[in-house]
């Protein structure tokens, strides 16, 4: 088997973005640019990667962890010189590495290994990946020979005009033998306008010495989007948006509005689960078979598992089990966890609370820091009152306990199984089982009184 290694560029800065953040950290359905193309990397099977940094590196290695190892570019003079950081990572290995850039998020896997064994098979010491694109101006041209061997990369500036008519284009990934790669790279020179070392003047020097250059053509020119701009980001989104959409609807997941549901990258969802228009799922969030996402809801980071309906609400590191509903018009907050068969109605907010199966929460109430029992009715306008202003403090309600509505449960405080709050409560004090707390000042009638009012 081949050694493969593969390279990214991720050391120049990104002007253009005009942002503070580094441009391949910008983030496309959920995650960073750099991340999509390591993500492909290693599907590719490709273990040994290199990522060269140099602008905002430390942001870089924050991003990307221990899956790679780092090569610093003190300086900005070119891919080419970006490349040569990497010798004493990979310049005495046998194999061949791929070179691409951390800014092209659309990229796949099947890419890269097409490219690899069209390579392999022509025992090449370079090959190009490039791409028809409809309108090339501002790629560099693939400019082949009549029997379609590759002469040479000439770019946008320098084409001539029979040479801008071509639509062959170089997608600024290579694959390269390594050995070759670094004995041509002692070659280049920066002796050009920008004093900068390319690293496609290494495709000319291996054509100088009689090595075999090649070319694979891709057939999707989207894959190649470099994103340079935020024009180029929202392009780049809404494709890789429709690619995850268009392989959950394979998967058995129906949308009903694709173009306006929104999944980020690493997100899992069901057969036969349906999700409605204008729906926002983000992060790590994992979705069960036979739910229904109502529209206009946002679940970031949680897990539903099957048979959970959700109306119009906002979930964030949440948990949702079997048979529960939550909303219109609700939120889950972290560490939120519904059992089985939870109801929770509309306008209630749940955080840092276990609520357990049966239980029923209609409406227009705070559930935070508790723990709930089994079968528990739960009245409209209940506020779980947690905070004293320097503490938050937990609650427990036993199962079957009934807590009547606009009532204050004032932490910290233990609400036993099979209790009753009455409505209009303010609960202080622990209560027992089968016990029913009142906890309200006695109505008092005053007759006439309302005639010495002014109105």
């Amino acid at each position: 088997m081949v050694n493969k290694n593969a390279i990214i560029l991720a050391a120049g800065k990104g002007t253009r973005m005009k942002s503070k953040l580094h441009k391949v950290l910008h983030q496309v359905c959920g995650k960073t640019m750099v991340e999509h193309v390591l993500t492909q990397l290693q599907e590719a099977k490709i273990e040994n990667i290199v990522t060269v940094v140099g602008y905002e590196a430390d942001t870089v290695k924050d991003a990307l962890g221990s899956q790679v190892h780092y090569a610093l570019q003190k300086q900005q003079l070119g891919t080419g010189h970006a490349v040569m950081q990497t010798e004493d990572l990979l310049g005495d290995l046998d194999g061949e590495t791929l070179v691409v850039s951390g800014d092209t998020p659309l990229f796949t896997a099947a890419t890269f290994n097409h490219l690899c064994q069209y390579h392999e098979q022509r025992h090449a010491a370079v090959t190009i990946l490039t791409s028809n694109a409809p309108d090339p101006t501002g790629y560099g041209r693939i400019v082949r020979n009549e029997v379609g061997i590759v002469e040479r990369i000439v770019e946008q500036k320098d084409a001539s005009v029979e040479e801008q008519a071509i639509h062959e284009i170089n997608t600024g990934v290579y694959c390269f033998d390594n050995r070759k790669l670094f004995a041509a790279l002692k070659k280049i020179t920066n002796n050009n306008a920008q004093g900068e070392y390319y690293l496609t003047d290494v495709i000319s020097i291996l054509k100088e010495d009689n090595e075999i250059v090649t070319a694979y053509q891709m057939e999707d020119f989207d894959e190649s989007m470099g994103v340079n701009d935020r024009v180029a980001l929202a392009r780049a989104t809404k494709i890789m948006q429709n690619r995850i959409n268009t392989q959950l609807m394979k998967d058995g997941v129906t949308l009903v509005d694709p173009a306006t549901t929104y999944i980020d990258a690493d997100v899992q969802i069901g057969q036969d689960t349906v999700i409605e228009g204008g729906v926002v799922i983000k992060g790590r969030t994992v979705i069960g078979a036979d739910c229904l996402i109502g529209a206009g809801s946002r679940i970031e980071n949680s897990i539903l598992h099957d048979d959970v309906t959700i109306m119009s609400s906002a979930l964030e590191q949440a948990e949702v089990h079997s048979g529960a509903d939550v909303g219109p018009n609700s939120h889950l907050r972290p560490k939120a966890e519904l059992g089985e068969n939870v109801h929770v109605g509309n306008f209630c907010e749940v955080k840092k609370a276990y609520i357990g199966a049966g239980t029923k929460v209609g409406h227009l109430t705070y559930i935070g820091d508790a723990t709930l029992g089994k079968n528990i009715n739960v009245g409209c306008g209940v506020v779980f009152v947690n905070y004293d202003g320097t503490n938050k403090h937990h609650t427990t309600v036993g199962d079957h306990a009934f807590i009547g509505s606009n009532s204050n449960i004032v932490a910290p405080v233990n609400i036993a199984a099979d209790s009753f709050v009455a409505a209009g409560s303010t609960i202080t004090d622990s209560i027992k089982q089968f016990d029913m707390a009142i906890a309200r000042a006695r109505q008092v009638n005053k007759p006439d009184y309302a005639k010495k009012l002014p109105w």
